[in-house]
């Protein structure tokens, strides 16, 4: 009992500091927020609530109300920004690190004249309003909750600016920026191409996605204009061991990063309103991982059906981007990250063959950054690998070509390396006898 006891007052004197510590800093009181939809590339439309307080000594008891309204309201602006750097399933501050490197910031980024600059617009009316007497130290309390627009890129500028996050000219410079191609989702056996040119609500999402990407400065390709049938061709040749999926396939063959995919339904409903849902999946393209998946709903309206799908994927798009990103910062540690599938031909026997992959075993270990490669498929006619070198040697897949077949002919005397087809990301080679 006394142990109970004990920790109830530990529990207690732990509350108390916590609100003692979060008066005495700029910070919000609240801490409540919840996403509503990404209303551009750059805002982001917020419910927060806010916490006032009022006691003895701050205004005159006729003023009481003016005070806590005022008080509140700015605490509920203080929780709207909270929630982009901290909360939700998608934090500017993603990470323990980053949210380390923020501390020395907060108190005076939380002043009530800097956030507001970051408060695009602020509902008129009160969703919560609850005002209630006597709590602790303080005389009254009142608690709001209302709707705030946030321009969430320039609180990511300002991060930038500090060092908080990488900056993006610092994470293009390295890496450069990832090409990202958009295509909706196919059935097996389906060509996308196909489905852009002949399904008007598809083309029209296509346009949207890629206007949202170019805004926030993304690079994107067009399948349209950038199909290369024969090295798509080629490339489902070569992979015999990857499951056919032709927007995989289609994706590797343009040498995009990450391609998008999405797919887009209109859904009526008994008052001859509808509402658009879209589904958005992006994927890593070396690999086909899955990075991230968001589904975005428009409100319920008699609009056109190309409105609705516009409000749909501003709920959705976002989201699915700062998985993007979040996996490409993660390429500034890991470095620069390479398909590579080597091709053994019959005119090398098994033990031959063998020799080959531990030659290439041991060119790996030396080339890649702190020895990261990862084999995904080993067998007496083909290697496929997955690598991380040094962005700063191997930004080219051509340099990191030129390396690999210089390094296999001192690691294996009876054959070279010719090169069958190269992109961005992805090398197909082929080991050849001399």
């Amino acid at each position: 009992m006394k142990q109970i006891a004990l920790l109830t007052i530990f529990t207690v004197l732990c509350s108390i500091l916590t609100v003692s510590l979060a008066e005495d800093s700029n910070l919000p009181r609240s801490r409540e927020g919840t996403l509503i939809e990404s209303s551009s590339p750059t805002e982001v439309l917020v419910r927060a609530g806010g916490i006032g307080y009022w006691e003895k000594g701050m205004s005159k008891k006729k003023d009481i109300d003016k005070t806590l309204l005022k008080s509140a309201e700015e605490d509920g602006r203080k929780a709207a920004v909270y929630f982009i750097l901290f909360g939700g399933t998608d934090p500017l501050l993603s990470n323990e690190a980053e949210r380390k490197n923020f501390v020395p910031y907060q108190d005076k980024f939380f002043t009530s004249d800097n956030i507001r600059k970051y408060i695009a617009w602020e509902g008129e009316e009160f969703i919560k309003r609850v005002k209630k007497p006597i709590v602790k130290n303080r005389k009254y309390e009142l608690h709001i909750e209302k709707a705030y627009k946030v321009n969430k890129q320039l609180i990511e500028d300002y991060l930038n600016s500090i060092g908080v996050l990488p900056a993006r000219a610092a994470v293009a410079e390295a890496l450069g920026m990832p090409i990202i191609m958009v295509i909706p989702a196919a059935k097996k056996g389906e060509n996308p191409i196909d489905l852009l040119q002949s399904n008007e609500n598809l083309s029209h999402a296509a346009k949207v996605i890629e206007s949202y990407l170019t805004a926030r400065q993304y690079d994107v390709v067009v399948p349209e204009q950038q199909l290369d049938l024969s090295a798509l061709a080629l490339a489902q040749q070569s992979l015999e061991d990857v499951e056919e999926d032709y927007s995989y396939q289609l994706a590797l063959s343009i040498g995009s990063d990450v391609y998008i995919t999405y797919e887009v339904s209109i859904e009526e409903d008994r008052l001859n309103t509808r509402k658009a849902v879209v589904s958005v999946r992006a994927y890593e393209t070396t690999t086909a991982r899955l990075l991230g998946t968001e589904t975005g709903y428009s409100p319920s309206a008699a609009s056109a059906p190309k409105v609705l799908i516009e409000n749909a994927i501003n709920d959705a798009i976002d989201k699915a981007l700062s998985r993007i990103m979040d996996y490409w910062k993660e390429d500034l540690d890991r470095g620069i990250q390479y398909k590579l599938i080597i091709s053994i031909p019959p005119d090398f026997d098994k033990d031959q063959s063998e020799e080959i992959s531990f030659a290439f075993m041991n060119l790996l270990e030396k080339i890649t950054r702190k020895g990261r490669f990862k084999e995904n498929i080993i067998t007496d006619r083909t290697l496929d690998y997955l690598i991380w070198c040094d962005p700063a040697q191997y930004d080219k897949s051509t340099r990191l070509y030129m390396k690999i077949k210089r390094g296999f002919s001192d690691n294996f005397a009876g054959g070279t390396v010719k090169k069958v087809n190269i992109n961005r990301k992805m090398l197909l080679l082929q080991v050849v006898a001399e």
